[in-house]
């Protein structure tokens, strides 16, 4: 089959791979039909790849497709189905899946590195796990995983199950917005578009959304979010008060993560450790990592006093620098991680099989390629140009 696959910074390259196989009696093989490039999947093209990826590795954790075939102790789906596959694997009858922490399930948990639940195509960090950018899917957990969808309908009516939609879902819910209250969004990428636009599902009264993209600033906009250039603000965080009675938002977002604009010192300290040798780049970053910190401090800084911080974004810094005095001055909650994807799959499904898609979920992809213009599609998003804001790979059928 062909895969999309890592070989070094900015190299992604559609190879040649054998077919998977079905492994262990709770395995599933998926013929994937759309795969997503996400923001996530950058942070292994341009920073984390050389440290924890070996060339060749598959890319990719958003994926839609059909079941091709099944182990036997998979029941709850069955060759032909359309199936859309969670990020994250777990067993779902584990210690943490009982109690909806599917990213910390205990069964997939990598131990090895002293990270949570596996993921698909991301790092050994969490378990060297091959990705749904391919022709094919061996899916693991398949028993409890695959998110069953109709046929018919749009691959966009589903495919961002997967990942975004959770994972906007849960920082919005993370950030327990009061009635009547208002949120900022930092960083208007796929993950920030649909924060703001389930921001206001939800009822929010104030949705503002900071960028610097003009294509993301127009399309928040578009879905009736009150967007803020960053680059026409000389503090951001003075305009938010002035917006909101000179408090700040009641919460804030941050869905931008370890790549933020901004922080030039801290950029160069992420090219040069990943220019050192495989064993010493893993090191430095697992021991002494510093992310670029410049939405976080901004959010910080932003929202009210009282107010909560929802992290989202990606961050792998061990020693990054947080404005303790601040945080505690202020009394500002935080709440951060990754999206326990099947957690919120109920709440969601209502709302992307229905007939008037109020999350606008047709009108977030840009770009939709061949599978074999990913690394076309990577350079695109990673530059942000072409007005890329998501791209979606279709494998050929």
């Amino acid at each position: 089959m062909r895969a999309v696959a890592w070989h070094g910074r900015r190299d992604v390259r559609v190879d040649k791979v054998p077919d998977p196989k079905i492994e262990e009696p709770t395995d599933a093989i998926v013929r994937v039909t759309t795969a997503g490039i996400c923001g996530s999947d950058l942070h292994v093209y341009e920073v984390l790849g050389r440290p924890f990826m070996e060339e060749g590795d598959i890319l990719g954790h958003e994926t839609i497709g059909v079941v091709e075939e099944v182990g036997r102790e998979v029941g709850h789906i069955k060759p032909g189905d359309r199936v859309v596959i969670p990020f994250n694997i777990s067993c779902g009858h584990c210690f943490m899946c009982d109690r909806q922490l599917y990213t910390q399930c205990e069964t997939t948990q990598v131990r090895a590195q002293e990270k949570g639940a596996a993921l698909f195509g991301y790092t050994r960090l969490y378990g060297t796990i091959p990705g749904g950018q391919a022709e094919y899917l061996r899916v693991p957990q398949a028993h409890f995983g695959p998110i069953k969808v109709p046929h018919g309908p749009s691959e966009e009516r589903f495919v961002y199950l997967s990942d975004v939609l959770p994972t906007a879902w849960q920082a919005v819910a993370y950030a327990d917005v009061p009635p009547g209250g208002s949120v900022v969004v930092f960083g208007l990428g796929p993950i920030g578009q649909m924060c703001a636009r389930v921001a206001r599902h939800a009822g929010v009264e104030k949705v503002f959304g900071v960028d610097l993209v003009p294509e993301r600033l127009e399309l928040a906009r578009r879905h009736g979010v009150e967007v803020l250039d960053l680059g026409n603000h000389d503090d951001i965080s003075d305009s938010l008060r002035a917006l909101t009675d000179g408090r700040g938002p009641d919460s804030a977002i941050d869905a931008v993560g370890m790549e933020a604009h901004g922080a030039s010192v801290v950029k160069l300290t992420q090219q040069l450790v990943g220019l050192l040798p495989g064993p010493m780049a893993m090191l430095m970053i697992e021991r002494a990592g510093v992310d670029r910190l410049s939405a976080l401090y901004a959010a910080l800084d932003a929202v009210r006093r009282g107010g909560t911080v929802s992290i989202t974004g990606v961050y792998t810094g061990m020693i990054d620098p947080l404005p303790l005095m601040e945080i505690f001055d202020k009394q500002i909650q935080l709440r951060m991680g990754q999206a326990n994807v099947k957690r919120w799959i109920e709440p969601l499904m209502p709302l992307v099989t229905g007939d008037s898609d109020p999350l606008g979920v047709e009108d977030l992809a840009t770009h939709r390629l061949p599978l074999a213009r990913a690394p076309y599609g990577y350079e695109i998003f990673q530059r942000k140009r072409e007005g890329a804001i998501k791209v979606l790979l279709e494998p050929s059928p």
